[in-house]
C-alpha cells in the first residue's frame, strides 16, 4: 500500500471522528480504512489510533504522527501547485480556523458566498476557542483577534476596532458594590473564560502613571464558551468581559451594562493568517482576495456598533 495514500486516510479519519466518515470522505469502504491504518501501524511499530464501535481516539504515538503527516500532506500539496500554472482555478478543500462566535456570525456568511463563486473548492471550517497551530494542525487559513507576535506567518488585517468591555446585568449591579475602577472588580463575582483571562484582567494605567492594571481574582465561574460567559452575566451570575461584538445586542437591548468604560484596553486588530507556504495556492490567495475586503466592511459595521454603545 502506498504510504502517502494511507497517510491521507489517517488524516482523514481524525479530521471525520470516525473511521466510517473517512471512508464516505474518500469513498472508500470501511475494510480498506482499516486496512490502510493497520498498514501506517505496522511501519511505524505502534499503535496510532485507539478505537471503538463508535469513536476513535489518538494514542500518544499517533498524535506526534498526525502531526507530522499533516505537515508531509501540505508540503505535497505546495510541491505539485509550485509546478503548476500560477492562474490554476482554486480547488480542493480549504481548511479555516476561527473563534466560534465571530465564525459562525462574521467569517461563515463569507465562506458561503466564497464557497458559491468557487464550485471546486469545498472549507472545512474549525471554530476554536484557541490559537491553533496552523502548521502542526494542517490549517491554510486563521482568523485572528488579537496583537500578532513576529512569526514567519503572514497576515492580512482586516479590521482594528474590536475592544474588549466590561459587563454585568442592571439586576447584578444593582445589588452589588458599584464598579468606578478595574481595582473593585475583586469585590465580585468574576465569570470568566480561558479564552479572555483565567485569574488576571489587564487594564490600561490610570491617568499620569505607565504601569498597567493587573487585577487578580479566583474566578466564580470559568467556561471555555464565549456563549456561556455571556449567558451567565445576562443571568446576573456575575461580571463578564467579552469583545464588544459578542455583547452589543444584549447592550441594546438592556440586558447587559456596560461598566469601567474609561478603562477600556486599545482596540485590536483582526487579521487573516495563514503560513508563508500556503499564500500561494490558488484556493487560499483566492480566500483572502475574496474574503478580506468583506470582512473589513463587517469590522467596520462592528466598531460603528461599538462606538454606538459608549452614547
Amino acid at each position: 500500500m502506498d504510504r502517502i495514500e494511507a497517510m491521507k486516510v489517517f488524516v482523514a479519519a481524525l479530521d471525520e471522528g470516525s473511521l466510517a466518515g473517512a471512508g464516505r470522505r474518500l469513498g472508500r469502504s470501511p475494510a480498506a480504512v482499516s486496512r490502510a491504518i493497520a498498514f501506517l501501524e505496522r511501519h511505524v511499530g505502534a499503535e496510532l489510533l485507539h478505537r471503538t464501535t463508535r469513536s476513535i481516539r489518538l494514542s500518544e504515538a499517533g498524535e506526534r504522527y498526525a502531526s507530522a503527516c499533516r505537515r508531509v500532506l501540505v508540503d505535497l500539496e505546495e510541491a505539485d501547485l509550485s509546478v503548476a500554472d500560477e492562474r490554476a482555478a482554486p480547488r480542493g478543500t480549504l481548511t479555516l480556523t476561527a473563534p466560534p462566535i465571530s465564525g459562525e456570525e462574521i467569517l461563515r456568511p463569507i465562506v458561503g458566498a466564497y464557497l458559491e463563486a468557487y464550485p471546486a473548492v469545498s472549507v472545512n471550517l474549525v471554530l476554536l476557542d484557541r490559537h491553533a497551530n496552523l502548521v502542526e494542525e494542517g490549517i491554510d487559513i486563521a482568523l485572528r483577534v488579537a496583537e500578532l507576535p513576529d512569526s514567519s506567518m503572514v497576515a492580512v488585517r482586516v479590521g482594528g476596532g474590536v475592544k474588549r468591555v466590561v459587563v454585568a446585568s442592571p439586576r447584578y449591579l444593582a445589588s452589588h458594590p458599584r464598579i468606578v475602577e478595574p481595582a473593585d472588580l475583586t469585590r465580585h463575582r468574576i465569570v470568566t473564560t480561558t479564552h479572555f483571562g483565567q485569574d488576571t484582567w489587564v487594564f490600561p494605567p490610570p491617568e499620569g502613571s505607565a504601569i498597567a492594571r493587573a487585577i487578580h481574582f479566583k474566578p466564580r465561574l470559568l467556561v471555555n464558551s464565549v456563549r456561556a460567559a455571556l449567558a451567565s452575566a445576562v443571568d446576573g451570575h456575575g461580571v463578564t468581559r467579552l469583545y464588544t461584538y459578542h455583547v452589543a445586542e444584549r447592550v441594546q437591548d438592556g440586558s447587559l451594562k456596560v461598566v469601567l468604560r474609561d478603562a477600556e484596553p486599545q482596540a485590536l486588530p483582526v487579521h487573516l493568517v495563514m503560513p508563508h507556504g500556503r499564500v500561494s495556492v490558488p484556493k487560499v490567495r483566492a480566500f483572502v482576495d475574496f474574503a478580506a475586503p468583506r470582512l473589513r466592511a463587517e469590522f467596520a459595521r462592528l466598531s460603528a456598533e461599538a462606538d454606538a454603545l459608549r452614547d
